[in-house]
């Protein structure tokens, strides 16, 4: 009698359901459009209508020039791609672009699943210090595009 590997466990117990994503969104050229206040409070306000709308939770994030780096945890009926379509299309809208008949988002974006409440620490610190090591301030805690909308407890 041949033996055969055990079967894989299904995805659906190996990933949990409304999972934690990291996503990072970067504009079109990596052009400078996206650090105002203009463009945070219209983001902030996208986070909390689809948190109180959608139930789909906002948390960390930080919004520099060129990208936007956030943690999003969505129902199960919701699809990462075209909710982060929705979310640009959103912002587009509060971007100044001078005239440019660019667009404002680079296509696609970079998404990542989180595991680990010790992976989401990680990355929200490696993350949260971008504008410093950007050039954009001295400390993390003075720039003013990043915060939490919703408070993510991942586990």
């Amino acid at each position: 009698m041949t033996k055969f590997p055990r079967a894989p466990r299904r995805l659906d117990i190996v990933f949990p359901r409304n999972p934690l994503y990291f996503v990072t969104c970067c504009t079109y050229r990596r052009r400078p459009y996206l650090a105002s206040d203009r463009v945070h409070r219209s983001f902030v306000k996208f986070g909390q209508r689809a948190q109180v709308e959608f139930g789909i939770a906002v948390g960390r994030y930080v919004m520099l020039p060129d990208h936007l780096h956030l943690f999003v945890a969505l129902p199960d009926n919701v699809d990462l791609g075209d909710w982060n379509g929705t979310l640009k299309r959103f912002l587009a809208r509060a971007v100044e672009a001078a005239g440019s008949s660019d667009p404002i988002w680079q296509r696609g974006f970079f998404d990542h699943l989180l595991r680990s409440s010790e992976s989401y620490s990680e990355k929200w610190n490696y993350v949260r210090e971008n504008p410093v090591r950007a050039g954009l301030v001295s400390r993390a805690d003075d720039w003013p595009y990043s915060g939490e909308i919703v408070a993510i407890p991942y586990e």
